[in-house]
């Protein structure tokens, strides 16, 4: 329920008029922003349970990296309605079947969903950042797809963790492209990376630390 707050108020501000002069800007960078900040708590409890010994952590990751694709998921459909879709010639058509009350024709969806995805796809194509950010999301999408205890089971668990460290993948892409979005103000971009770069660095340490472990006995019982 916590986690749902962000989205909950980002609702209430935009249907009390709480939110900038640029309303649809402030929906597109929120809910961006708490998608990075869901992935680098996901990356965090594995140090934390490590540093605490509070195994219990462990209950929470696969629900933050949900959190994670969910607001990456409401990131990438504001992009998508805002910036696209309001650029197209048939978005008028849409907006006179709503205002008439009718249901837009067949013809209407499927060349709506023709253009809409030529435009995304040329967005992805010319702009880095959004190449950047789709590429984050997209890594994302295996991992919400085989969450469940099914998955699992069917991918064996030394599979499904090898699959799910692609989560290390969108914590690299994700503040990349945030930094690629601000160009001139990248403090908070900046500290999303540091953030990310530390996790990941506790988890290079501790895998170091793992693999020199049977050497040092191995090189101790020879000197035995």
């Amino acid at each position: 329920m916590a986690a749902l707050g962000p989205f909950a108020y980002l609702v209430w501000a935009a249907l009390t008029g709480h939110l900038s002069a640029n309303p649809l800007a402030d929906l597109t960078n929120e809910t961006g922003v708490w998608t990075l900040r869901f992935v680098c708590l996901t990356l965090a409890i594995t140090p934390l349970r490590k540093i605490t010994g509070w195994n219990a952590f462990i209950k929470f990751r696969r629900m933050a990296g949900l959190y994670a694709f969910f607001y990456g998921c409401l990131h990438l459909l504001t992009y998508v309605v805002v910036d696209r879709f309001a650029g197209l010639d048939q978005a008028a058509g849409w907006v006179d079947a709503i205002g008439g009350g009718h249901a837009p024709g067949a013809s209407l969806i499927a060349s709506t969903v023709r253009s809409l995805a030529a435009s995304v796809g040329e967005d992805i194509y010319k702009r880095p950042f959004i190449t950047l950010g789709f590429a984050a999301w997209m890594t994302m999408l295996p991992l919400a797809l085989t969450s469940t205890a099914g998955w699992i089971r069917r991918l064996g668990g030394k599979r499904w963790n090898r699959l799910h460290r692609l989560v290390y993948l969108t914590g690299i892409l994700g503040p990349l492209h945030y930094w690629w979005l601000v160009k001139a103000d990248v403090i908070r971009p900046l500290t999303y990376a540091a953030v990310v770069a530390v996790l990941l660095g506790a988890r290079v340490f501790w895998s170091r630390t793992r693999r020199r472990a049977p050497a040092i006995v191995r090189a101790a019982a020879t000197r035995a």
